[in-house]
């Protein structure tokens, strides 16, 4: 198998939270939109970012509701330390929880912040001098 993800999905409480914070919030165009059951907006080249509707999410997946997202981060890499303390105070500002402020790292050169979404969903934003993508998307991490 091809190492490659093309959605992440995340199983919701609050559809209306999730589509305010992403649509309303921070003007993201949904790719996707079905009111009462699933929001989806590209934020890559062939990679989409779901929320689903958890009731819907569990009858789709075959099981109970699912428990609240939990251990996982989306990160967000930006250009400069200003960036990342210019977009968590946009976070913030349209109900984002600042979970750890804009600061070092415990990792090396590595300026960041974890901020929750409404439905739980923590981002990391972050400067990370040594992160950087060739013009045929290969990562490399320095």
């Amino acid at each position: 198998m091809e190492p490659q993800v093309s959605f992440l999905t995340f199983a919701t409480a609050d559809l209306d939270a999730a589509r305010a914070f992403y649509v309303a919030g921070l003007g993201w165009a949904p790719l996707l939109d079905v009111p009462g059951e699933i929001v989806f907006f590209q934020v890559a080249p062939g990679q989409v970012l779901g929320f689903f509707d958890a009731e819907k999410f569990a009858a789709d997946a075959g099981g109970a509701v699912p428990p609240a997202v939990s251990g996982v981060t989306l990160s967000h890499n930006l250009g400069s330390r200003a960036d990342v303390d210019s977009t968590v105070a946009l976070l913030e500002s349209v109900g984002g929880a600042v979970v750890r402020p804009p600061s070092e790292s415990a990792f090396g050169g590595i300026y960041n912040a974890h901020v929750r979404d409404p439905n739980g969903v923590v981002w990391e934003i972050a400067h990370n001098r040594s992160w950087s993508v060739a013009a045929d998307g290969t990562v490399s991490l320095g």
